[in-house]
């Protein structure tokens, strides 16, 4: 049994969690949106304001699926009662951000501007500038894929570190090349 998998997930007030009938379909609703997802291979049982995570079998699969299944609920929780934040940072001389509706354009030192078509779910946020992005959204996996594909049009790179990284991000600097 997993250890993640046993602990009970408290529901906040003011957020709802619905079971399916076949008892692995979620539905989280709250103050910042809502989330549907089926579980793999166990069973979710709610008790007293908190929500247990059960093995669905003996298989060794089943089992594998227990600590992922809570984790997955928990996120779905932790994002529809308070939502999950990510911050970006832009380093390097001209480049910038810039956000009009769902739509954000960047200035990387290409030849052309950058345009990135934000999904609905997650709200973007400009500051100092144009150099820091922050990012918000109910759905972790949404929120996570968004953030790494920005990131990926310019990574930092190791000598001037200059490109786009997430605010808590370390990166590891390397001597250039010695002069005569």
């Amino acid at each position: 049994m997993s250890r993640i998998g046993k602990l009970p997930i408290k529901i906040p007030a003011g957020t709802t969690l619905t079971i399916g009938s076949d008892g692995a379909t979620v539905t989280v609703k709250g103050g910042r949106g809502t989330l549907t997802r089926t579980l793999p291979r166990v069973s979710v049982v709610v008790k007293d304001g908190h929500a247990l995570v059960n093995v669905g079998g003996e298989a060794r699969e089943d089992n594998a699926c227990h600590g992922l299944s809570r984790a997955l609920l928990a996120n779905m929780v932790k994002g529809c009662s308070e939502g999950h934040k990510r911050s970006l940072a832009i380093t390097g001389t001209g480049y910038k951000a810039e956000v009009w509706g769902q739509q954000l354009t960047l200035a990387l030192g290409y030849s052309h501007p950058v345009v990135f078509e934000v999904p609905e779910g997650i709200k973007v946020a400009i500051e100092e500038k144009g150099t820091l992005i922050h990012l918000e959204g109910a759905d972790r996996e949404l929120l996570g894929l968004v953030s790494a594909k920005i990131r990926s049009f310019r990574p930092p790179e190791p000598y001037k570190g200059k490109g786009v990284r997430y605010t808590d991000e370390t990166v590891r600097r390397k001597a250039g090349k010695t002069g005569k």
